[in-house]
């Protein structure tokens, strides 16, 4: 027989259960072309490997090729042929003269790229036919340490690998495409109003000093108790949410053009709570008010207005008590599979559950953390995660938080590209109110009441994008609000946009 086509291995002769989906004839055309005109190797390196092909010959053939393109050398029938004479699967193919003939009957160059997507497309079945098997053996064997909902987990997170077209086999970059990425994020935030870079948390002091939240980052925020850890976190959700806006995209694709759609964790309080609280800023009604349903008529229409309002708004909450970091991650996959996923918040980082396999609290909080800068990297989206702080800052005179009382575990600090911690230094003078019958330290107290009320600082700590230092916020305690504080020169109405 001397067609090429009868070369190989048979690719449609067997229609047992067993076949596993391929093209011979495909692989064999490719490489054809690919030796013929060393110059479509460009069309088709961005699409396939050598892994993707079925016959290990022909990935063989495929990877020394590639290899000597890649030092601008010559690959050829003639050049392979050193490489591979003592390849026994080439000797059962014929030996070098199968090389000379894969170059002689290539019909084309044109269509070497559709060559390339179905090749690919082939091994993606395959791809999926072994993880459907490996799914279905591991649920035969009734394993102690393999439960049925890590199973799940597990096979969820490869199915989304395979799905993310690319990102399985993205590998290294050029510096070329790297410099043309970080080039196009400043475009975009050179032409966007206020010139921010990442997603605005609509709190402008806040955003000139971070530049938003930038996809892939994870964000620590820290802060003792009452500080207003979760306040922040939902006014930021809430600000996201409501700017959401879908638009093309510079590169012409449809996308989120402003806000986001947000994920919210809420380990702590349940969906209810949480959302009271959200209804409380939006609607200007105290939420100890709409706890006891001590409204007028007017504050309750308003509270109604705002949750209509705010029903459309692409917030989601997940409220499940002490989840697993692997399950975290799943639901933010799936999120982001049906609905979008721009901006994830997890409140708070102590709440969720390690794997389980270590007895140490350390590197449990270690695993969490490096779970959590995976989530962010893996999805390319900012996440925002809530932390707690030790009580060591409670023994010092100045209460401002440092990077050191970040409970539990280095981690933390090492893994975040940003840290901030929520700081009210008026929490802890209103504790240190004097007795009435000393009226110098009344009316001193008084005064340093007076001008810390309402004010909040978010100290950062550490970010790797940009400046540390501090940022002054409004704080409404009664509505839990955050926003943007009026500076001294900006009191006559000209306030900074």
């Amino acid at each position: 027989m001397n067609t090429i086509t009868s070369i190989g291995k048979p690719a449609e002769d067997s229609q047992t259960p067993e076949a596993m989906p391929h093209s011979v004839e495909a692989e064999q055309q490719l490489l054809g072309a690919l030796l013929t005109n060393n110059d479509v190797y460009d069309r088709i390196a961005s699409i396939i490997g050598p892994q993707h092909f079925y016959d290990p010959v022909h990935a063989r053939i495929y990877e020394i090729a590639a290899a000597r393109i890649a030092k601008n050398a010559l690959a050829s029938p003639v050049t392979l042929k050193a490489f591979m004479e003592d390849d026994e699967g080439l000797k059962e193919l014929g030996g070098p003269s199968y090389l000379v003939r894969l170059a002689g009957s290539a019909i084309s160059t044109f269509a070497v790229r559709d060559y390339a997507q179905m090749i690919y497309d082939l091994a993606i079945r395959r791809e999926l036919m072994a993880l459907g098997r490996d799914i279905s053996d591991k649920a035969a064997r009734v394993d102690v340490s393999s439960e049925p909902s890590e199973q799940i987990v597990e096979a969820e997170q490869q199915l989304y690998k395979l799905s993310e077209q690319g990102q399985i086999e993205s590998g290294f970059q050029s510096f070329l495409k790297a410099v043309t990425d970080a080039v196009n994020v400043a475009n975009a935030a050179y032409q966007r109003d206020g010139g921010l870079a990442g997603v605005s948390t609509g709190l402008i002091d806040m955003d000139k000093k971070l530049g938003g939240l930038h996809r892939s980052d994870l964000l620590i925020l820290a802060g003792r108790p009452s500080m207003g850890k979760t306040s922040l976190a939902t006014n930021i959700a809430f600000n996201v949410a409501k700017a959401y806006k879908r638009g093309i995209l510079p590169d012409g694709t449809e996308g989120t053009v402003d806000g986001g759609v947000v994920g919210f964790y809420s380990l702590e309080m349940s969906a209810e709570q949480l959302a009271a609280r959200i209804l409380s800023e939006a609607s200007e009604v105290p939420s100890e008010q709409i706890r006891r349903g001590d409204m007028t008529e007017a504050e309750f229409r308003r509270f109604v207005d705002a949750a209509k309002a705010l029903e459309a708004c692409p917030l989601y909450i997940d409220d499940t008590p002490a989840l697993p970091i692997s399950q975290l991650a799943a639901r933010a996959r799936r999120l982001k599979r049906t609905h979008g996923l721009d901006v994830l918040i997890v409140d708070y980082l102590q709440l969720v559950r390690g794997t389980g396999r270590s007895e140490n609290r350390v590197n449990e909080i270690s695993e969490i953390t490096m779970g959590l800068k995976a989530i962010a990297k893996e999805l390319d989206i900012p996440v925002v995660a809530l932390s707690q702080l030790s009580r060591q800052v409670e023994n010092r005179d100045d209460k401002r938080p440092q990077l050191s009382d970040l409970r539990e575990s280095g981690s933390i600090e090492q893994d975040a590209d940003v840290v901030m911690f929520v700081f009210r230094e008026e929490y802890y003078v209103e504790r240190e109110k004097p007795s009435d019958d000393r009226l110098d330290e009344m009316a001193a107290w008084q005064e340093r009441m007076e001008r810390l009320h309402g004010k909040a600082e978010i100290v950062i700590g550490k970010q790797r994008h940009g400046p540390i230092g501090t940022v002054e916020l409004s704080f409404e305690g009664r509505f839990t609000r955050f926003g943007n504080l009026v500076k001294p020169w900006q009191q006559n109405g000209e306030q900074e946009f």
